[in-house]
Parts: structure tokens; sequence; C-alpha cells
């Protein structure tokens, strides 16, 4: 309901717009203590950079953080990550590995694990968790927080605010509209995460895409098929194969969209971000393959319905982003501190 609502400024979204200039000066107050030193923030011994967002939900920031991780390990770097670990089933640091359980430590953490191989530590408190994970890895020289955007008890260096196709919406901060800071806010990059170019923004911003072009299996990873080989047409008689796609993040059209640039049609399936499997089936799904995204095989790989199933198969993206961005990072790691 409110994702339509937050698209535009509409009745509904113009009734809540008092509730947004309240929520706007609480964000002003809570920055400016923490600017006036009345609430204290904390600078670690490592660099940090932030990939956050300021529409609330998911832009595609695990993605970006990957990319970012890989082009500083690509540079000499030993970068670690921090993150809040959705679900995680304690707030206090916690180490994260390929190995991890997705329902204790979080999907996402466990996706970056799995595709970085870098330290990983997850918590509430983001100051506590860098901390602990310096202890655990002291080889670690920069810290790289997947999300965090908004928790300034972390002093960072870096900041990257990501965006995707449904741009800023209307405009307005919550609850009438889907920001949780103005978009004017400060930052260091602002990436759009979409194939085009639009929505046009007052500010420079870097396009981010998101490409797969193959698919695996969840029961093997090692056993792949190019997604141009996967027949569109329903009719069995005709070699064809009936195809799902499952989707549960943030913004599952985003997905969708990559698939369909593909060239494939399906049956959509949107779910919930960070939708539990635990009770789900693809039992009753007419498909003969069913595309599921990385975040959500890490969570069907720990349960034995979903893992047996051999219908279901991962689409790994990666995000394709204009080198110059990694380029200026490390321009600004290498010079002064920023904040």
């Amino acid at each position: 309901m409110f994702a339509r609502i937050w698209m535009r400024r509409g009745l509904a979204a113009c009734l809540l717009w008092p509730l947004s200039l309240l929520f706007r000066l609480a964000v002003a107050v809570r920055l400016a203590l923490y600017r006036f030193g009345m609430l204290k923030a904390e600078r670690i011994r490592v660099p940090v950079i932030i990939v956050g967002n300021v529409y609330v939900g998911g832009t595609g920031k695990t993605p970006l953080t990957i990319w970012l991780v890989e082009a500083l390990q690509g540079a000499g770097y030993t970068p670690g990550v921090v993150s809040r670990g959705h679900g995680a089933q304690n707030s206090g640091p916690r180490a994260v590995t390929s190995t991890s359980v997705p329902q204790e430590v979080g999907d996402e953490p466990v996706l970056i694990a799995q595709r970085t191989h870098c330290p990983l530590m997850v918590g509430r408190n983001r100051v506590a968790a860098a901390q602990a994970l310096l202890i655990l890895h002291p080889q670690v020289n920069v810290i790289v927080s997947d999300d965090g955007l908004q928790h300034y008890a972390l002093q960072r260096d870096v900041e990257i605010v990501l965006f995707d196709a449904r741009g800023a919406g209307n405009g307005w901060l919550l609850p009438a509209g889907p920001l949780r800071e103005p978009v004017s806010r400060r930052c260091d990059f602002t990436v759009i995460n979409s194939p085009s170019r639009a929505p046009v923004w007052p500010r420079a911003a870097i396009q981010m895409r998101l490409i797969g072009t193959v698919a695996e299996r969840l029961q093997d990873r090692s056993q792949v098929m190019p997604l141009a080989s996967l027949v569109t047409a329903v009719d069995p008689e005709k070699g064809g194969r009936r195809i799902a796609a499952a989707a549960g993040i943030g913004n599952p059209e985003r997905f969708f969209g990559m698939l369909r640039d593909a060239g494939l049609a399906f049956e959509q399936i949107p779910l919930p971000d960070h939708f539990d499997f635990a009770e789900f089936s693809f039992a009753g799904v007419a498909a003969d393959v069913i595309l599921i995204t990385e975040k959500d095989a890490v969570k069907c790989l720990h349960i034995a319905a979903l893992r047996d199933d051999p219908r279901l198969w991962v689409v790994p993206v990666t995000a394709q982003i204009d080198p110059m961005l990694a380029e200026q990072i490390l321009e600004k790691l290498r010079g002064p501190p920023t904040a």
C-alpha cells in the first residue's frame, strides 16, 4: 500500500505530510546533536566506507557492497564488512562466514561472505561490530558498512548513497514519502541502480547496472546454464519449459525486469524483503524451472524441501559501475580523513 502512496503526492500522501515535517525535524535535531558533540560519534583505527540509502527498503546495497569489496581487494587493501544482519538472533557482534546460517546472522551478510570471502561481522551497534572485527582480524585496513548511513555513532570517511529506478519517490520523508533523510543530504557519491539514466538528479550520479547472464542449479552450483538457453515457449510438445521467477528482495521488479531484458517470459512470484522460506514451498507452482535470487538462495539452501527441488536455479548478478568510482574512493582513502 505505502509503495504506491510514496510514488506520488496524492491525497493519502498529503494527509501524512504534516507528520513528515515532524519526522524531518527529528532527523535534523539528531544530526545536530552529533555535529555539536552532544551525541558521541566514534572513530575506529581504519577508514570507514558507508554504503547506504535514504529510500526505505532495498535499493541494491548488497551487490554494490560486493563490487566495492572486490575493488578494494584488487587495489591491495584488506577490507572487512560490518552489517546490521536483518533477522539476526543476537544483537551483539557476531562473526559471519560463507557457511553461517542466514536465520542466525541475516541473509545478506552470508551472501557477501560467500561472494567476497572477506572478514565480516554483524551487530546492531556498528561501532562495536567494527571493533570486534578488527580484534579478530587485525590485518583489515578498511571497513565497509553495508547499510548504516543513519548510524552516525560510527564516523565515516566516505559515504555512498544508493537509489534505484524508483528515484526518490514523491520526494517526501516518512511517513508521507519513502525517504529517511532529505535527498539533499551530504554524501560523497550518489549511485543510481537502474538500467536507464532516469530519473534526473540535482547532483552528479553514477549509474550502476545489475547483470545476470547464467543460472546455477541450487542443488549443485557447478551446474550452469545460460539464461539465453531457456526456451520461453510454454507448450512442452514444442520443447519449451515453463518458467517462474521468485524474488524476496526490497524491489522484486528489479529482478524480474533483468530477466525480461534477457528475453525470458515467466510467471512472477514477488515476495517480501528478507522472506522467510521456512514454511514455504514451490510445490504448487506449475513450472519446470524456477529462477531465484542469490539472496533467497542462501536461505533455501538450508531448507531440505527447497534444496532438493531440482527446479530451483539461482541467478547470480554482478554490479557494473564506472571504474572511476573505485578510483575516486581510493583517492579519498589515501588522503586525509573527510569526516
